[in-house]
């Protein structure tokens, strides 16, 4: 096994998560995908190949336990993330992945079809024009939490929740919430990542 075969491995089995062989090939393959895609289209600031194995594929996957197995939207997923880890994990769930950027969004499509990715769906829109209520939101470094609730408002209808994945300095952003929203707050920890994560499970009163 290469170095970052044994990265990924050692990762996914501290996080619990049971992938096969052919799961973890296609999560290497995305990550080569986005190093080559990368030098012409800065689609990330993380540059290192084996760096992005614990900075997106193991920091998307940390929040894979949360993750319903429902219909999901991916918001202002840029790169794909964590909308395409997630959806190589499950390939049994949809997954649609949602950005303003025509760019990234060239990538994803092109990743999509090199990874044979028949659960996920791209659209290129800016939130504020989506209407398609999914049972679930997920979101990774989109903006603050206010600002996020105040556009996804709309699709919070019901039951549906948004997962938003933070750094660990969240509070503020938790207390300036309206009272109209329930916040759970859980620790993600990545194999390998010295940073704290969490994720804020955020569903209305």
């Amino acid at each position: 096994m290469t170095e970052d075969q044994q990265r990924l491995a050692r990762g996914l089995a501290e996080l619990n998560i049971d992938l096969d062989r052919e799961q973890q090939e296609r999560l290497l393959l995305y990550r080569d995908l986005l190093v080559r895609w990368n030098r012409a289209y800065n689609l990330t600031a993380v540059r290192d190949p084996t760096e992005m194995v614990t900075r997106h594929l193991l920091d998307s996957l940390a929040v894979l336990p949360h993750v319903e197995p429902v219909d999901t939207l991916d918001v202002g997923t840029g790169a794909g993330l964590p909308g395409i880890p997630l959806a190589l994990a499950r390939p049994d769930q949809s997954f649609v992945l949602l950005d303003s950027n025509g760019k990234k969004l060239r990538f994803i499509r092109q990743a999509r079809r090199e990874l044979g990715l028949h659960n996920v769906e791209v659209v290129h829109a800016r939130v504020e024009q989506y209407r398609k209520a999914p049972s679930q939101i997920i979101s990774r470094a989109f903006a603050a939490l206010p600002d996020m609730l105040e556009l996804l408002g709309p699709l919070m209808q019901g039951d549906v929740r948004l997962l938003a994945m933070k750094a660990a300095a969240a509070g503020q952003e938790m207390a300036a919430l309206p009272a109209c929203w329930r916040v759970q707050r859980e620790t993600l920890s990545v194999p390998g990542l010295a940073e704290s994560r969490v994720l804020l499970i955020v569903r209305r009163q």
